[in-house]
């Protein structure tokens, strides 16, 4: 009975948020009062296109990375190359759809006649889509976008950036972790930048506070080169 009674207000909370869902949504600054209903229906609307989007591709690769890389710099011209490469083997390049090693990413894929698909956010200052894109969709809780990257790809690799991209590289290796998703390649793409995290993450969690286990420091694998990328990926890529 306590079922159908959730079920009942969820349904009536999805439809008057239908109703109600204002044009100018206002930021969630704090934990609300009280449930507001045009929410609950924004964030299930979310979840239903962007599933449907995803759903349209099979093998596919997410490329994460700074936005604010200049596409002249080294890291941008490895993420055109190999996300390039990786179209024309059959894969979908996704990223977030903006600036930088994203813009790279999908240059990459577009140019080669490949599926370049960007998964935007709106923040309150304005990203724009690049314009190397074939799909494209914009969310507004970042939390719903990660869940959409997080199933989209077979194949996930992280260039050097910012919080966002060490935060979608923590999600989805605790995700492998806990067996919420299955093992899937992670590339952690640039041995300079990302070899002072792996050696915090081995010395500092596992052998000093045994935090991790020595079997978790294998869910990720570091590389240097485009051909050292493809072809982890070509061979550890299982659907």
């Amino acid at each position: 009975m306590d079922e159908v009674l959730r079920n009942e207000e969820l349904a009536k909370a999805v439809h008057e948020g239908q109703r109600t869902m204002p044009s100018e949504r206002p930021l969630l600054i704090c934990k609300p009062k009280k449930m507001e209903s045009w929410r609950v229906f924004k964030i299930m609307s979310e979840f239903v296109e962007g599933f449907d989007l995803i759903s349209h591709y099979d093998t596919a690769a997410s490329f994460f990375g700074s936005s604010r890389a200049d596409l002249d710099d080294d890291v941008c011209k490895h993420a055109e190359e190999l996300s390039s490469r990786l179209a024309k083997k059959g894969f979908a390049i996704i990223t977030g759809g903006s600036s930088g090693v994203m813009q790279a990413a999908n240059k990459g894929a577009f140019e080669a006649g490949g599926v370049s698909i960007g998964l935007n956010i709106n923040l309150p200052s304005a990203q724009t889509y690049n314009p190397y894109l074939t799909d494209k969709m914009s969310f507004d809780h970042f939390f719903v976008r990660k869940v959409m990257l997080t199933y989209a790809s077979e194949a996930y690799i992280y260039f050097p950036g910012g919080f966002g991209t060490l935060d979608e590289f923590f999600e989805i290796v605790t995700l492998v972790q806990t067996k919420k998703i299955r093992k899937i390649p992670i590339i952690l793409f640039g041995r300079e930048y990302w070899e002072p995290l792996l050696a915090f993450i081995e010395k500092t969690l596992y052998q000093k506070h045994a935090t991790i286990s020595e079997s978790d420091l294998s869910l990720y694998t570091l590389v240097d080169s485009v051909d050292e990328a493809y072809d982890y990926i070509i061979k550890n890529v299982s659907c």
